[in-house]
């Protein structure tokens, strides 16, 4: 349900700022919100609080970011208050940053290594990763894991290539195990 919820919101603002052409400095405000969100928890708690009336988290909000955001986005976020969703806020904005991304042909990629790659090879991979997806830029995470003991692990939105060694072990073992001696 909640997905749904933050689905329906952003939505609306990714299309009103679409049609406005205003998707860049919206986006731009987003993120900035999202940050402000994370790191100042008590203005989370207002928001939620359910012993403050719904004016008077408006008028909070619009007196901390009048003059600071868009009217659209000041708008969605008076409407999420008004319906009582703000405790959406934060997986509005994520579904929105998505949207934004998918427009402009962003991907994100999340790639797990067992040490530390080379500038060179988080390069490569990068390349790769654009020349055979339909992205034209990427935004490219790396972790290391030592447990994969080898190899990559690539994921990119809810498909994800996994050639690590762990995997590669793992696959070997259950086809062992499935084998019947006669």
């Amino acid at each position: 349900m909640a997905k749904l919820i933050s689905k329906v919101y952003s939505d609306a603002l990714f299309e009103a700022t679409k049609a406005l052409e205003k998707t860049d400095t919206v986006y731009e405000e987003v993120l900035d919100l999202k940050n402000i969100f994370k790191e100042n928890e008590d203005f989370k708690k207002l928001l939620n609080s359910p012993k403050i009336v719904k004016e008077e988290k408006i008028q909070s909000v619009q007196a901390v970011f009048a003059d600071k955001i868009s009217k659209e986005l000041m708008g969605l976020l008076t409407v999420v208050i008004e319906k009582g969703r703000q405790a959406e806020l934060e997986s509005i904005f994520d579904e929105f940053i998505l949207q934004v991304k998918e427009f402009k042909n962003i991907g994100t990629a999340y790639v797990t290594s067992a040490f530390e790659l080379s500038p060179e090879k988080k390069e490569s991979i990068e390349a790769k990763l654009i020349e055979t997806s339909r992205y034209e830029k990427m935004e490219m995470h790396f972790k290391t894991d030592p447990s994969i003991m080898g190899g990559l692990v690539i994921r990119i939105n809810d498909k994800v290539l996994d050639s690590s060694i762990s995997k590669r072990l793992y696959n070997i073992k259950r086809e062992l195990l499935n084998i019947r001696l006669a």
